[in-house]
C-alpha cells in the first residue's frame, strides 16, 4: 500500500507538469490558468449537486429499511472525487469529473463493495446477543442490551 501511494505521489504530478506544458504552449499561460479555475469552480458546483442527490438516495433507503451501502461508498468517492477538483491539474480534474458521472461513480462503488471484505460480529450478528424480531408489517425491532462508558 505504501508503495502505491509513493508512486502515485511521483507519478501524478509529473503528468500533470507534463500537461500544464503541454497545454500552456498551445494555448498560453492565462488562459490555462484560467482554464484550471473554471474547472475547479465548476466541479464544486457539480460536486455539491451531486452529493445532495446521493444523500437523498441515502435517506430513501434508510426509509425503505435498507442498507445504503452503495450510496455510502459513492458518498466517499464524491469526496475523494472533490479532493481531485480542488487539486490544480488537468489530469486530476479529468479524474474527478469522471467519479462525478452517476454512471461511473456507481460502477465504481459496486466495485469496490465486492472486493472489500464485510466484517461481522460473533455469529454475523450485533455483539451482546440482541436479537431482531419483525413484525407482520415488516418493521424490524432489535432488542439488546447496551452500556454507557463515559
Amino acid at each position: 500500500m505504501f508503495r502505491l501511494l509513493f508512486l502515485l505521489f511521483l507519478i501524478v504530478p509529473a503528468i500533470e507538469i507534463a500537461l500544464f506544458i503541454q497545454i500552456g504552449g498551445v494555448i498560453g499561460v492565462f488562459p490555462t490558468l484560467f482554464l484550471i479555475l473554471v474547472t475547479a469552480v465548476l466541479g464544486v458546483v457539480l460536486l455539491r449537486l451531486q452529493g445532495l442527490i446521493t444523500l437523498v438516495r441515502v435517506q430513501e433507503s434508510l426509509n425503505r429499511g435498507e442498507i445504503p451501502a452503495i450510496e455510502l461508498v459513492e458518498g466517499m468517492l464524491l469526496v475523494v472525487s472533490g479532493a481531485f477538483l480542488l487539486t490544480p491539474g488537468f489530469f486530476t480534474d479529468t479524474v474527478g469529473f469522471a467519479v462525478l458521472m452517476p454512471a461511473v461513480r456507481r460502477s465504481a462503488a459496486l466495485w469496490l463493495l465486492s472486493h472489500v471484505n464485510i466484517m461481522t460480529f460473533g455469529g454475523g450478528g450485533p455483539p451482546g446477543g440482541s436479537t431482531v424480531h419483525t413484525d407482520s408489517q415488516g418493521h424490524h425491532t432489535i432488542e439488546g442490551e447496551f452500556q454507557r462508558k463515559d
